[in-house]
Formats: C-alpha cells, sequence, structure tokens
C-alpha cells in the first residue's frame, strides 16, 4: 500500500490527463440505455410500499395489520416487531427501520407492505390500523434546549444529540486588541437535494439466504457494512451492486430507512421487493441539509488582520441523528482554516426536534458557517473603511501554512482565486458604486471557501483500493468500488489510468462498483473520489505497467528502465522500432510457464491523521479553495433579487478533465444560488408543507445569471494524483455568501437569515438603517 507518497510526476505520458474528453458514460445517458436502481427488472418483483405517522410527536399503542395481511396479492406486512429490532446511525444508532414504541416526525415509517401489484400494496396501506397517543412536540433547537422541553430521547437529556468545545490561543486577549468587533446572529434552513432520481432499491433474496441488492447509493461498501449491523447479517451476506445513480449531493448516503425496509420485506417475503420514493416521500422523510443558527463574533486590528473569534452553533438535528454530529463539527471548525487566525472559539450544540431528520447534503456543514463568516468579513471592511477583496487577501491561508486546527496546506490557491475573480467581475474600479435612487439598484459581492479533499475519521483509515486488468486484446478495465453518482468520477480513474498506463483513453472502461468484485472504496462523499480514489487507480495502473514493462523487456533482453508506453505501443527509448503493442505483451505475459494475466493491485491512504480529542490535526492529505463573486440587481420597491452574474474560481490542484470540473462549478453555483435565494424547505408544526416541486422552488432556467463563469486554478498539488484535488463541494459554500454581500452593496440592507427572500429585503429595506449607502468596492 501506498500511504501518502507525494505523487506528481513529470508531465503524463498519453496527454489525457488536462484534456476534455467526453465521460465514458455520455452515450448511455443520454440514449436511455443507462439502468437506473428503478429500471431493475426482475421476474415476480414485489412492489413496496411504506405506511408513515401523520403526528410529530406520538406514543404507538397498537398497529393491527390483520385486515392489510388479507387483501388479495399481499406477500408481507411488517412492523417493528418483524424487524431484529436494532439500531442504525453511522455515528450515533439511534434510528430503527421501523418506528419502535414512538414516532418522533411526521413522516416516520411504521409499517411497510410488498404486494404482487402496486394497488394492492396501496389498499394494504390504507386497512393498516394504528392508534396514536400524541405526545408534546418541539419544533424549535433553541426551545428544545430549553427546561421543561418535550425530551425525545431518554438517554439524551436537554435533547442534545452531540456538542462539542474547541478553544485555541487566547481569545480574550485577541479581542482587547481589536479594533472593530461584529457581532451577529445568523440562521440558515433546511434544503432539498433535488436529485433528478428518487431513491430507489431492489432486493431479491437468493435460495442460499444472500441479499442482491441495486440501490442509488452513493457508498455501497459502507451501505454494506451498516445494513449488515442492522439487520444482524454477515456482510458477506449482501451483495451490493450500484447501478447508474442519477444525482446524489449527500442524500444518498442511506441513512435514512428506505434500504433497511426494502431488505426487511425481501427477507419476510423470501422474494425480490422494489421500493421507489415518490417525490413526497423525499421532502418528508430523505436528510435535507441541516438547519444551523450562528452567533458570530469576530475582532479585527486596524489592518484587517482577523485577532479573535467566537461562535456559538446551534444545528438542528431533526428527529434522529447518523453524520450529523461530525456534520456540525465541520459547520463549527472548517472555515477557521480559511484565514490565518490564532485565537478562537467554538461551541457547537446538535439539538434533537419533532422535525425530518437532518443529514448530509453538498458541502456537509461548510456552506452554513462561511454564510456567516463571509458576511461578517464584508460588515468589518465597511467597518475599517477598507476593500473586502483587500481584507480576505490580508488574511488569507497560503501554501505551506499550518492552521490553526492543524491543517497541513501543500497547495493553496486562495489568493489566485480570489485575485482572478475581482479581475473577471471587474472589481477594481471598473462597477461603479451604488446609486442612491432609482428603483433597480446594483451591486457586486465577493466571498471565499475552502473544503477537504477526503477526510480520516472512519477508522484510521482514509484509503481507497483498484486493480486495473490489462487484457489479452490491449483494452484495459479499471475495478473500483469508489463508485459514480452522476460527478463523472468513471471518466476521471479512465483518464488517470490512460495517462499512467500510456494506452489510449478509449482502450479503457471502467467498471461498476460491486462489493463482490470490485476492490473496497468508502464510497462518494467528502469530495475524496478523485483525489484517493484516483490515486488508488494511478498506483494500480503504474503496477499494471511495471508488469507489461518486465515482459517486453524480457522479449528485447532489454532493462525495464530503458522502455516506455506510449498510445499503446511499448519501444525502446533509444531504438523505438523495437517495439510491441500493449495487447502483444499482455498475451506474452499469460502465455509463457508460470503466466498469469496483467493485473495491477493498487491501494493509497492520504497523508492525513485522526484529529486528537482537541479536533487538531491534519485531517485531509490536500485542501480545495475557491472564491465566488456576484453582481445583482435589486428592485427596492419589491425587494426582488435578480443575479445577473456569476463568476466562480475554484482551486482544484490540476483539472483531470476541465471539461468536468467546469461543469461541477457550474452546477455548484446554480445549486448554490438555489440555497441562497428560494430553496427551503417550509415546516409548520412539523409538517412539511411543499412536499413536491411545485411548491418547493428550485432556480428555473429564467432564474438563472446569463453568465456563469467557471475559473480554473491549478496550483499543482504535491499528493493529488496529476497533482488533483477534491471539487464537488466547495463551489457551493461562497454562493449565497457573495449573493448577500452583493445585495448589501447594492441597497445596504444586510440579510443574515436564509434565504434572501424578496419579503425579506422588502422588510429590511424598510428599517432606518437600510436607507444608509453601502461602502463602494473600491
Amino acid at each position: 500500500m501506498s500511504t501518502g507518497a507525494r505523487t506528481v510526476t513529470a508531465p503524463g505520458r498519453s496527454g489525457v490527463v488536462g484534456a476534455r474528453v467526453p465521460r465514458v458514460d455520455g452515450k448511455e445517458k443520454v440514449t436511455g440505455e443507462a439502468a437506473y436502481a428503478a429500471d431493475i427488472a426482475l421476474p415476480r418483483v414485489l412492489v413496496g410500499k411504506v405506511l408513515r405517522s401523520p403526528y410529530p410527536h406520538a406514543r404507538l399503542l397498537r398497529v393491527d395489520t390483520s385486515k392489510a395481511r388479507r387483501v388479495p396479492g399481499v406477500k408481507a406486512v411488517i412492523t417493528a416487531e418483524d424487524t431484529p429490532k436494532i439500531p442504525h446511525g453511522l455515528f450515533v444508532k439511534d434510528t430503527y427501520p421501523l418506528a419502535l414504541e414512538r414516532v418522533r416526525y411526521v413522516g416516520d415509517e411504521v409499517a411497510a407492505v410488498a404486494a404482487a401489484i402496486e394497488e394492492a400494496a396501496s389498499e394494504a396501506l390504507e386497512l393498516i390500523e394504528v392508534e396514536y397517543e400524541e405526545l408534546p412536540a418541539v419544533f424549535d433547537p433553541l426551545e428544545a434546549m430549553a427546561p421543561g422541553a418535550p425530551q425525545l430521547h431518554a438517554d439524551r437529556p436537554g435533547n442534545i444529540a452531540y456538542q462539542l468545545s474547541v478553544e485555541r490561543g487566547d481569545v480574550e486577549a485577541g479581542f482587547r486588541q481589536a479594533a472593530h468587533v461584529i457581532e451577529e446572529r445568523f440562521t440558515t434552513h433546511a434544503t432539498y437535494h433535488a436529485y433528478l432520481e428518487p431513491i430507489a432499491s431492489v432486493v431479491s433474496y437468493g435460495h442460499t439466504g444472500k441479499l442482491t441488492v441495486w440501490a442509488s447509493a452513493q457508498e455501497p461498501f459502507m451501505t454494506q457494512a451498516e445494513l449488515a449491523e442492522a439487520l444482524h447479517l454477515p456482510p458477506s451476506d449482501i451483495h451490493f451492486i450500484q447501478p447508474h445513480v442519477g444525482g446524489a449531493f449527500g442524500g444518498k448516503t442511506m441513512d435514512d430507512n428506505h434500504l433497511y425496509i426494502s431488505c426487511l420485506l425481501a427477507l419476510k417475503t423470501r422474494a425480490a421487493v422494489k421500493l421507489v420514493n415518490t417525490r413526497e416521500d423525499e421532502f418528508v422523510a430523505s436528510r435535507p441539509r441541516v438547519p444551523t443558527v450562528i452567533d458570530l463574533k469576530v475582532g479585527f486590528a486596524g489592518d484587517g488582520a482577523i485577532v479573535a473569534k467566537e461562535a456559538r452553533v446551534v444545528s438542528d438535528n431533526g428527529a434522529y441523528t447518523s453524520r450529523t454530529p461530525v456534520i456540525m463539527r465541520t459547520t463549527c471548525i472548517r472555515a477557521d482554516s480559511l484565514y490565518r487566525l490564532q485565537n478562537l472559539r467554538t461551541h457547537g450544540y446538535l439539538v434533537y426536534t419533532n422535525k425530518i431528520p437532518t443529514g448530509s447534503m453538498r458541502g456537509f456543514g461548510n456552506p452554513q458557517m462561511h454564510f456567516a463568516l463571509e458576511s461578517v468579513m464584508d460588515m468589518a471592511a465597511r467597518e475599517l473603511g477598507m476593500d473586502p477583496l483587500a481584507l480576505r487577501l490580508r488574511n488569507a491561508t497560503q501554501a505551506g501554512d499550518v492552521t490553526v486546527h492543524g491543517w497541513r496546506v501543500a497547495s493553496c490557491g486562495l489568493s489566485e482565486c480570489l485575485e482572478r475573480t475581482a479581475a473577471e467581475v471587474g472589481w477594481r474600479g471598473a462597477r461603479p458604486a451604488p446609486g442612491a435612487s432609482g428603483t433597480k439598484r446594483r451591486g457586486v459581492g465577493l466571498a471565499c471557501a475552502t473544503h477537504v479533499s477526503g477526510r480520516r475519521h472512519f477508522g484510521n483509515y482514509d484509503g481507497s483500493s483498484a486493480l486495473v486488468k490489462v487484457n489479452e486484446d490491449g483494452r484495459v478495465v479499471v475495478l473500483s468500488g469508489e463508485g459514480d453518482v452522476g460527478q463523472g468520477s468513471r471518466t476521471i480513474f479512465a483518464q488517470i489510468a490512460a495517462e499512467e498506463l500510456g494506452v489510449p483513453y478509449e482502450d479503457v472502461d471502467v467498471t461498476m462498483a460491486d462489493t463482490e468484485s470490485t476492490p473496497f472504496g468508502m464510497g462518494s462523499h467528502a469530495s475524496k473520489v478523485t483525489f484517493v480514489g484516483g490515486n488508488a487507480v494511478r498506483v494500480a495502473a503504474a503496477d499494471a505497467r511495471r508488469q507489461l514493462l518486465e515482459i517486453t523487456a524480457r522479449l528485447f533482453e532489454a532493462r525495464a528502465e530503458d522502455l516506455a508506453i506510449q498510445d499503446g505501443r511499448i519501444f525502446h527509448r533509444e531504438l523505438p522500432q523495437r517495439a510491441l503493442t500493449v495487447a502483444e505483451a499482455a498475451k506474452a505475459h499469460i502465455y509463457r510457464q508460470g503466466g498469469e494475466p496483467v493485473i495491477g493491485k493498487g491501494a493509497w491512504d492520504p497523508p492525513s491523521e485522526l484529529h486528537d480529542k482537541t479536533f487538531y490535526g491534519n485531517i485531509s492529505g490536500a485542501y480545495p479553495f475557491g472564491a465566488c463573486a456576484a453582481e445583482v440587481e435589486v428592485d427596492v420597491e419589491s425587494g426582488e433579487v435578480k443575479v445577473l452574474r456569476i463568476v466562480s474560481a475554484a482551486d482544484v490542484g490540476r483539472a483531470i478533465n476541465p471539461m468536468l470540473a467546469e461543469g461541477q462549478i457550474e452546477g455548484g453555483v446554480i445549486q448554490g444560488l438555489g440555497y441562497a435565494l428560494c430553496e427551503e424547505i417550509r415546516n409548520e408544526e412539523g409538517r412539511v408543507l411543499n412536499p413536491n416541486f411545485s411548491d418547493y422552488r428550485i432556480m428555473a432556467c429564467e432564474d438563472i445569471p446569463v453568465e456563469v463563469k467557471a475559473i480554473l486554478v491549478e496550483p499543482v498539488d504535491p499528493y493529488g494524483p496529476f497533482g488533483a484535488k477534491g471539487l464537488g463541494e466547495l463551489v457551493v459554500a461562497p454562493v449565497a455568501p457573495a449573493v448577500a454581500n452583493a445585495v448589501a452593496h447594492a441597497v445596504g440592507a444586510r440579510i443574515t437569515s436564509l434565504p434572501i427572500t424578496a419579503e425579506k429585503l422588502f422588510t429590511a429595506l424598510r428599517r432606518p438603517q437600510a436607507s444608509r449607502p453601502a461602502t463602494p468596492n473600491r
């Protein structure tokens, strides 16, 4: 295994890294050939349906399924009594697949049905009789922490699911030396992932008792392990196959109960069961972004240096827990390494409420604190009379820094991202100061962000493994368990393997993740797949290349180091006419005494470490940085905000595929705009009011700016495959604060609660302080 060895070498052998090659799965997807979980067709497959609680908090007194069982075509009706009663949850195990004794939110799963046809399953659901005893409920995390609030879980007093405290340096001394102190409360909200494909699964029960699972999950091996524990099965009795996945954005980590229920139905019926979420199921029972209340206080010296930071974070956990402790920790800690901080104190509280359990969404807690911190940076610039760009450059983390939390920053393009974003948007002098009259006013705002490329918190491992097989016809097959959820990782792996081997990109195939045929991978999370999974592929490809060179050297009676591979051809560097094709070498490797196929093995674990008990440590092998600028037009009569232009620069290390990287930036920007302006799961007394796309507003074509400019900043990372770092989650985080800062620049009104709706801005514009002119950019 390679453990974090530096991987950057001289330019590659095929020129495919850095090229805008088409996706390996592009044709399948545009022609409709790609099979997603709901497309899996098995003979005599049963239809699954789930009965959900209509109450936010209630005791289950009686669940009578007798009438439902008698419906023709119904093969099984299950409740908690039909399960092993083992709770699941990645970090806190407090979730049962079907409610046990109590329900804790509207949508909590009470029972499930499997039937031969959908109509029978639906009829059976209606015939299940449930007697509830309503209990007091609490919906606000601040109220849930108060003495006397209804308690959701007896073993979690005060409804505190998790809490942390972090302190570095001398915070009091820092604030004493501050020339200006900015203190404000910021609130963020729950948003839905809005992937094209709802969560779906097909589970088949084999004659040996083994389950075969096809599901739209983003972490095949980790999901297999979680299922095995909750179902009380050996992991090898669950064969997980990842089909095409129609987007995930953190929402298909399978922390919800969907897949557990479909497996339980298959075990009960000893048959194949298909369970597909309706869009309403998605809104009421998937795991949306964590809403957060942030009280933030930051001190600045007269020259703009940040001298102290203090924060109190209260995150709304909803009714159950899985990854949210680490999500809240991310909110509390990650943005601190954006700048050269020394003195800070943070207290975080993850609080149970009688609402939908929250969870992973693109950014994993990072957008929440970036919204607060980057808003404060502009507020401070105004107080200091500084250019907001200059203030950020004054404090920006640089390559070679060890940050306040122990991050070792080997590469960093933050300052370049800021400078190039500012130049593209015309920051210095090209944008006019906002006018004091007229009904429509324009403003420009800036924000920046940082993230990780993988994160070490599952035991002491954050690595990946891969196999690269060279067939006798010269085609190459890459096997990786990381999976692809639509972001294009199979394309990236093909490019890395082609570059390392020296073969044409078109000659490389990448299999789908499969727990029985692909090597172990942690899956798609923490923006790790390119950085960590890509390095494992490169190590495996290098091993395959070594085998090809060694057999050719034996045939040529030459030294392997004197040979090269390019365009699928192996040749002597000094006598290039002496050559074999890769296919010929692969055949020769097999058809000899003691021969064997060319199969390269690769494993790679990044140069990161587990943090200590104070959360200090180099948690990732590489850290991407980025900046975003937004130009907006605000109608002061209605409060409506129109985004005219977005410029987003991302430090990606080296872009393996610039086309895919730019696509990640553009998609992340649009998702970030939805978070900033319009998307919100609205909740009243625990009930979701807008569980469909008619009422939950995502960014439509007419809302998207005419120009979304993506800029790739490429400070080659010494540990990334060909210098690459992670990207996907980074680009969401700076969008909301950039828009908020642009609105404040335009009209002088500071919105501190997301989303920035016309109603909020209309109200803010009519407060006395909103009439003050905003500080110009320059």
